[in-house]
């Protein structure tokens, strides 16, 4: 039943949101970006995939990924670092609490248990497309990373909270697994500055293409198939990382108020 509340609220958003349109229009919020493309966004689109200026191109098809990846790939290692910090700070605070498992019957029917396990294929092979693909096409490794998480959540909602632990998915093992993704990306971003050491030459940390004075390059292509150079290896990496980080937290969310206060409030 529609209460005058209900009528009251509704008409006041209404009201807002007429208001601001047209405060908008006579120029409420200020200078507003020009309608054209900027020069920022012609020179990333331009210099994306442009074999004809092999020292400035990242050599990949998907803009969003060049842009994160190498235009400002400092910006996302900082990014990606600070959720590395948000993990350690969540697995600081479940402190001494254990993760225990078991194989009892726990979960939820047959039917949904059987369902669940062909998503357990089906949805990692669709995030190692996202990944493997995130320099040719929309997606990359945080996306993919996201997309193999449900398969983590569905195994707790279906299968209980015991089920990853008992069979070998355990906190460690996924902080290790996190940790090994973060050191693919740092070793990523300064990859081509090790080898320069060794060669005598000139690089630059996020290298990805030769520059005028660092003629060091990762691969390209390889068979007529476009790797984007570091952007194939940044997406593996960050892909594992994002995966296995979610994981932790899940596996944390999933212990019981009980166990979690027990420990906590321990002296």
């Amino acid at each position: 039943m529609v209460t005058k509340i209900d009528v009251f609220v509704a008409i006041s958003i209404a009201i807002f949101v007429l208001s601001l349109a047209y405060i908008t229009s006579l120029g409420g919020l200020g200078p507003l970006p020009p309608v054209d493309v900027r020069d920022i966004a012609y020179q990333y689109l331009n210099l994306t995939y442009n074999p004809w200026r092999r020292f400035l191109t990242s050599f990949a098809l998907e803009s969003v990924t060049a842009i994160i990846w190498d235009f400002r790939g400092l910006d996302t290692l900082y990014e990606t670092a600070v959720f590395y910090g948000a993990i350690i700070a969540s697995i600081a605070l479940y402190r001494g609490v254990k993760i225990t498992h078991s194989r009892g019957g726990t979960g939820l029917s047959p039917i949904a248990k059987t369902v669940t396990r062909l998503s357990f294929v089906l949805i990692p092979t669709v995030a190692a497309s996202v990944a493997l693909h995130g320099h040719l096409t929309p997606g990359g490794g945080f996306q993919a990373g996201s997309i193999a998480t449900v398969v983590i959540v569905l195994a707790i909602i279906v299968f209980s909270r015991y089920f990853l632990p008992g069979h070998g998915l355990s906190k460690e093992r996924a902080l290790l697994l996190r940790s090994i993704g973060l050191l693919g990306v740092g070793l990523t971003s300064i990859g081509l500055l090790l080898i320069s050491f060794l060669l005598g030459v000139n690089a630059y940390i996020f290298q990805n293409q030769a520059k005028l004075d660092a003629p060091l390059s990762y691969p390209s292509l390889v068979d007529d198939y476009t790797l984007g150079g570091s952007l194939l290896f940044f997406n593996l990496s960050e892909f594992i990382a994002v995966a296995f980080g979610f994981m932790i937290v899940f596996l944390l969310l999933s212990v019981s108020e009980e166990d979690v206060r027990e420990v906590v409030t321990r002296d």
